[in-house]
């Protein structure tokens, strides 16, 4: 069963791996789709805001999918068709088409983003220690990845499908190789395990245990998490240049900069919650990514700017895995795994929700007010996450510090613990 863990564990973190590749090939060429169908200024954020607004449709649709076909199968499914859609995105010369591929990329990637942190909360479970940091640093990689490719067609003035074509060809037949090896956690026994033996609760059945209030914490540190990963997106190399008078080419800069130490910070993520455990670790980051905002609204220059957008990366970085983790952890405990899935699908939704309100909110206040003053606001949400904390500690039976449980636990029929 070890060697089932590891093969999951891998062909999963080359899941994340991809989906960063590809949306982040998406949102960095956004110009360049503007300009092949001749969108409009005014017409651009209504697309880019369909797409969030489906992919949160596409996760509300996984929770109930998912109770009766397993994540896994909802995952290998969704990943060539985010890969096909992005093609899509390149290939079209006509504004429906664009429209079609967009619709199609957005429900896709609710599905897929649903899935994939079910798939990494549940085997988690299974290895009874913190792994689901890394899966958001496989992603955080692809991201780079993908930016640098981007880069690369936007220099070499290659048409989208060009840039687009080759990067699909290559990732879909290997995503679909990998999710051979998918895990399912306590389902991953073989055959399909329709039961958990510490509830009784078939995995088919409406989960039980997840009601709003138990939610609501995590569904705001979600939130306030994703406004300040789409402040930096939308707005870093605006701030940079036009407030902390940055060049044009350095203001591309911190962008980079913030992917950089997002990827190095997931990467030791996990070993952080094991030594100090997960409430620690959030609190961690949460005054980091705070402190970066205020030193990005306070600099009187772009090199102290950058200074503060690679807190924001190191600080931010970890509060989106913990908080799928902790609520899967939490709705396992109270209503078995189905719960757990149909929390971490419903928690999804919430980073569309950030993603959406994070960029017209500061762009807003920066309008009416002052950027430096707009980016104060993003950093009182996340010292916000730290009146949270304490829910992101696991219960005592739970695995955290001083409470790890043998890697082969959750797997297979006959759990014990479960």
């Amino acid at each position: 069963m070890t060697d089932v863990l590891r093969r999951g564990r891998a062909s999963l973190a080359f899941s994340f791996f991809t989906q960063g590749v590809a949306f982040a090939l998406l949102v960095t060429r956004i110009p360049a789709v503007q300009s092949r169908y001749g969108v409009s200024d005014a017409l651009l954020p209504a697309f880019l805001a369909a797409v969030p607004v489906l992919a949160g449709a596409g996760s509300v649709a996984t929770e109930r999918l998912v109770r009766r076909v397993r994540p896994s199968r909802v995952l290998r499914w969704s990943q060539p068709v985010v890969l096909l859609a992005l093609l899509g995105v390149g290939a079209g010369d006509r504004v429906a088409l664009l429209a079609v591929a967009l619709a199609v990329f957005g429900l896709a990637v609710g599905a897929l983003d649903a899935s994939m942190n079910m798939l990494g909360v549940s085997l988690q479970r299974a290895y009874g220690r913190s792994i689901v940091i890394g899966f958001h640093a496989a992603y955080s990689l692809g991201g780079i990845l993908g930016a640098s490719l981007a880069w690369a067609g936007a220099h070499w003035h290659l048409a989208l499908w060009v840039s687009y074509l080759p990067v699909v060809a290559l990732l879909l037949p290997a995503a679909l190789t990998g999710s051979r090896w998918y895990v399912d956690g306590e389902r991953s026994g073989g055959e399909p395990d329709h039961t958990s033996e510490r509830t009784g609760q078939r995995t088919g059945d409406r989960p039980t245990g997840i009601g709003f209030r138990m939610l609501l914490p995590f569904c705001l540190v979600m939130t306030f998490a994703y406004i300040g990963d789409s402040t930096v997106s939308n707005w870093s190399a605006k701030y940079l240049q036009d407030v902390l008078g940055g060049s044009e080419q350095l203001a591309t800069v911190p962008y980079n900069v913030y992917m950089v130490t997002t990827l190095v910070g997931r990467t030791v993520g996990d070993a952080g919650v094991r030594r100090f455990g997960a409430a620690a670790v959030v609190r961690a980051g949460a005054v980091l990514a705070a402190g970066g905002f205020a030193v990005v609204a306070a600099a009187p220059g772009a090199w102290l700017g950058m200074l503060g957008f690679t807190l924001l990366g190191l600080g931010l970085c970890v509060l989106v895995p913990q908080t799928f983790a902790a609520a899967g952890r939490r709705a396992f405990d109270q209503g078995g795994a189905a719960a757990s899935d149909a929390a971490v699908a419903r928690l999804n939704i919430f980073n569309y929700v950030g993603f959406l309100v994070g960029s017209p909110l500061v762009g807003a206040l920066g309008g009416v007010w002052s950027y430096r003053g707009a980016m104060l606001v993003p950093m009182v949400l996340v010292l916000v996450t730290l009146g949270y904390a304490r829910s992101f500690a696991p219960w005592p039976d739970r695995y955290g510090v001083g409470h790890e449980r043998p890697r082969t636990v959750d797997v297979g029929r006959g759990s014990d613990g479960l």
